[in-house]
């Protein structure tokens, strides 16, 4: 412990500046080194902080995905599309492609890899034959948490926020860099919402904050004698003062505060139940329709037809998917739009991977080839997805479009 204290306080070129805290907590002893995401520097000050001896662990700010992410970054070959689509994940990868399009935007742009500290720990750790601890929530639940945390308006402006984020070519400002420099990845690529509402700067880093902290005190604990007495605890600088005081002040059962920050609230009854209403509402139009006259109960089902089938199809067909799959979405939106089970988007998605499998090759370009609107309809990964979010938009729309219409020629 005496020279790692002397190491800190005299510090070698590498760790000259590095926001670094030192404490105690139930006979462990925490050594937590902020790190800015895009810098060198905090790079060389992990190497050289492991490379001290001084450490029986090295805890950083991952989650088991994110380090699968790094540490095989084939992983998402191994992704099966269609499960992923038809367990609602979709959103999920997209937010998860949304980050990774942030990263390649800046090492493309500053010449600099984000996260490289955190693939030093990985490495250095390893070498050094030191237990690795992931103590970040997973993304997944950390995403969730934010959705439901926000009223349903503000979702569909943070859905719009990762939708544009995918497509825009702007350059990275040095205002953005800054904030990277000092901050935390997820925050900065999502800033735009989280400096604006504190629901969502709650779960995106106050909520990692308590979770770290719950998470180190698990992983180290051991009855009466710790697992570990001296841990390196690498984190982005923006979690340094937060971690640090939860470390201190957190009480409770460490795993009873993790579990409870890995809930997903339930979703609120009303969304789910409209679709069905809606639904409902449309039948009510044709069975109207037909009690007035058969020549009128036709044109309201030719109506819903042809609208939910050339917007559906529409999206389809600007996502360039296959001509067959533009077809198959055509004729099935207008019957998966009065079943909320199945939606347009689901079978428009599942056509186009049954006749354009995407290759290896594809999920090997995925990270380089999103960086740039182009690639979203060149990479088979990609356009599969926008196959699917346009297929529903547009089955969507079409389902309010023709009710609309419908209702018009009942009461107009």
């Amino acid at each position: 412990m005496d020279d790692l204290t002397e190491t800190i306080s005299t510090p070698p070129s590498a760790l000259d500046g590095q926001p670094i805290e030192v404490l105690e907590r139930d006979g462990v002893r925490y050594t937590i080194l902020g790190t800015a995401h895009v810098s060198k520097a905090s790079a060389d000050a992990v190497q050289e902080l492991i490379e001290t001896g001084s450490f029986d662990a090295v805890a950083i700010e991952l989650d088991k995905n994110r380090y699968t992410s790094i540490s095989n970054p084939n992983a998402i070959a191994q992704l099966d599309l269609f499960q992923v689509i038809r367990q609602g994940r979709a959103g999920m990868i997209a937010a998860n492609l949304a980050l990774s399009a942030f990263q390649q935007r800046i090492a493309e742009q500053f010449d600099i890899e984000p996260g490289a500290e955190m693939r030093v720990a990985i490495k250095a750790a390893k070498d050094a034959s030191l237990p690795l601890l992931l103590v970040d929530r997973d993304i997944g639940v950390t995403l969730r948490r934010v959705y439901r945390s926000v009223p349903w308006w503000q979702r569909f402006m943070l859905m719009g926020g990762i939708i544009g984020s995918l497509f825009s070519n702007e350059k990275i400002s040095e205002e953005d860099i800054e904030k990277l420099k000092s901050g935390d990845m997820l925050e900065a690529t999502f800033t735009e919402f989280a400096e604006s509402s504190e629901k969502l700067y709650t779960p995106l880093i106050a909520e990692r904050d308590a979770y770290m902290a719950a998470k180190l005190r698990e992983e180290t604990a051991q009855g009466d004698t710790p697992r570990y007495q001296n841990v390196l605890v690498v984190i982005g600088a923006g979690h340094l003062k937060g971690l640090s005081e939860k470390l201190k002040t957190e009480e409770g059962v460490p795993s009873q505060i993790r579990a409870e920050l890995e809930t997903v609230p339930k979703a609120s009854f009303w969304p789910k139940l409209i679709p069905w209403l809606i639904v409902a509402v449309i039948v009510v139009g044709f069975i109207i329709g037909f009690q007035r006259s058969p020549e009128l109960g036709f044109q309201l089902l030719g109506d819903w037809f042809l609208i939910n089938a050339i917007l559906a199809g529409s999206g389809a067909a600007i996502a360039l998917a296959h001509p067959l799959t533009v077809v198959g979405t055509f004729f099935a939106a207008p019957f998966t739009s009065l079943n909320p089970l199945i939606g347009a988007g689901f079978v428009a998605a599942g056509l186009e991977l049954w006749l354009r499998r995407p290759s290896v090759g594809d999920f090997s370009s995925l990270r380089k080839d999103i960086t740039e609107i182009k690639g979203w309809w060149k990479n088979r990964v990609a356009r599969t997805l926008l196959v699917f979010f346009l297929a529903t938009l547009g089955s969507a729309l079409g389902t309010y479009l023709a009710g609309f219409r419908i209702f018009g020629r009942l009461f107009g």
